[in-house]
């Protein structure tokens, strides 16, 4: 009997042995995948990381070639450091951090030479008392100066890095004697750091913040209209079936995704404009390109997005109107949507291609399918009057009076089931207290009473519903016209100069016909594509 539960227990511990040994054989497989998935999601990741390695292993050439390590000696770390903290994903941030540290490391190398001339006549008491006040000094200013809101956006690492050197060359001076050559050895290799930075940002496979910032942007609007129109087909959508709930899920995860990304946009736009300010300009034209005219359109976008988030709650609400009343406003609505959707395609193609939207943007269809929805909802007064439920209401009022649960102090003697009637009897029995052991009743009483008074319409869900809609008009108007100020500011070419080709042959055309050819919209995009 010892012999089969010793074997036993020797099988378990062997399958347990086995089936860890298979689990940690299978890590390396999910983390190469996990790490491929990174990599094909954005594949400037690994240009990227190709080349930061390439730029450390010419860094490190200071240290491996003999007559380089003979001219910097061991400050070629400077230039390693240089490297690993400057080169950025994007050419915009290398090179703010990189004239930043340069800036940095040339004005703390100056004033740690002004500082040193007139410490090295004085004795070594003076000079240590200078060199330490010198010390507080400088850094006081320079760590207050980062409070600065323009100083803290800018150039809040070129004051750290100036801070840095300055304490470092300073204090080196007082146990050396000539501090000279420490600042020209640490300014020429943090310049070779820099330039090997710069080279491989703006030169090799760039990646601009600026062009980052802009098809960030045009994402925006396609996200949003691509929920927009989800979202009101998954409303009007048959709840009954259960054969698409994939579909659905699927469905629902791509309007989150929508408009999710366009609400927590905020910081990187930000970033991306600040860092696209440092970029070389944009165009041929002597004029600083408005990237933060883009940081305002993506306010605008924000708040329209809280109302495509408004739109996407409808579909979790609790309170659900039924189906067959939905389906009497499906065609209005899901009008409107496509509308909306076309409407923000258009605006996504515009600033794709840097040239100015139609005038027309905002089609007549949309209003008309405004007045569609209008007319659909005042052709069913009834589905908003609740009408029928005053019988309900009544009849559950006196079920709750004949119940048990109420005590003969708890008496009712007029049932009214809108909410001002509501408040007038929860502040008559506020003057008059009931008996603690009432109060649960009570309580539970004008519970049902309030849900019931509120239920006075099986409609009342989609009439939210149908109002988010007309509030994302309103709001896509204010889009309209922030993407207008940004092509004013940003140079657009203007949408019927897009292809002065087309145009010309066009006018040929009604010459040659002497027929009137309007060269409309659907021409001029035509001959963009």
């Amino acid at each position: 009997m010892a012999c089969t539960l010793h074997s036993s227990s020797n099988k378990n511990s062997l399958q347990i042995l086995t089936e860890k040994v298979k689990e940690i054989s299978r890590i390396p497989a999910s983390w190469g995948a996990y790490a491929w998935s990174i990599g094909k999601e954005d594949q400037r990741r690994g240009i990227h990381a190709l080349k930061v390695g390439t730029a450390l292993t010419l860094v490190s050439l200071l240290y491996i070639l003999e007559p380089l390590f003979k001219g910097v000696g061991k400050n070629a770390m400077w230039a390693v450091i240089t490297v690993v903290v400057v080169l950025e994903f994007t050419a915009g941030a290398t090179i703010c951090k990189g004239l930043n540290r340069g800036f940095g490391t040339v004005m703390a190398a100056s004033l740690a030479f002004i500082i040193e001339l007139v410490a090295v006549r004085s004795g070594k008491i003076f000079r240590g008392v200078f060199i330490g006040s010198s010390v507080f000094l400088i850094g006081f200013a320079a760590t207050y100066l980062r409070f600065f809101p323009s100083i803290k956006k800018n150039y809040d690492y070129g004051v750290v890095i100036f801070l840095l050197t300055f304490n470092l060359i300073t204090v080196s001076s007082f146990r050396q004697d000539d501090v000279l050559p420490l600042a020209r050895d640490r300014l020429s290799t943090i310049a070779i750091g820099c330039a090997i930075c710069l080279f491989m940002s703006l030169f090799v496979l760039p990646n601009w913040s600026g062009e980052d910032l802009h098809s960030c942007t045009v994402r925006k609007f396609e996200g949003l209209a691509r929920s927009v129109e989800a979202c009101v087909d998954e409303y009007f959508r048959d709840q009954d079936k259960d054969d698409n709930i994939l579909d659905k899920q699927a469905s629902r995860a791509s309007i989150h995704t929508g408009y999710r990304a366009v609400l927590d946009s905020k910081s990187s736009d930000e970033n991306l404009a600040h860092y696209a300010s440092w970029e070389p300009r944009h165009s041929m034209h002597c004029y600083s390109y408005p990237w933060q005219k883009y940081v305002k359109l993506g306010s605008v976008l924000r708040h329209f997005a809280y109302t495509v988030a408004a739109l996407h709650g409808c579909l979790e609400s609790e309170i659900q109107t039924p189906t067959s009343v939905r389906s009497l406003f499906r065609n209005p609505c899901t009008r409107v949507a496509r509308e909306v959707a076309k409407v923000l395609q258009e605006l996504a193609v515009s600033i794709r291609n840097h040239h100015r939207c139609a005038p027309d943007v905002l089609s007549d269809h949309l209003h008309e399918a405004l007045q569609d929805l209008n007319s659909a909802i005042r052709a069913q007064p009834r589905l908003f009057l609740g009408a029928k439920h005053g019988s309900t209401n009544s009849r559950m009022l006196m079920e709750l009076n004949s119940s048990k649960h109420t005590t003969s102090r708890t008496t009712l003697p007029s049932f009214k089931t809108d909410t001002a009637s509501l408040l007038e009897r929860k502040n008559m029995k506020a003057d008059q207290p009931p008996e603690r052991n009432e109060r649960g009743t009570l309580g539970r009483t004008l519970s049902k009473i309030a849900i019931t008074s509120l239920e006075f319409s099986e409609a009342l869900p989609f009439a939210a519903f149908a109002s988010l809609l007309v509030e994302m008009v309103v709001r896509l108007e204010l889009v309209i016209e922030e993407v207008k100020d940004l092509e004013r500011s940003a140079n657009f070419k203007e949408f019927m100069e897009y292809d002065h080709l087309t145009i010309d042959l066009t006018c040929k055309e009604e010459k040659k016909n002497n027929s009137s050819v309007p060269l409309g919209s659907h021409t001029v995009s035509t001959a963009a594509e």
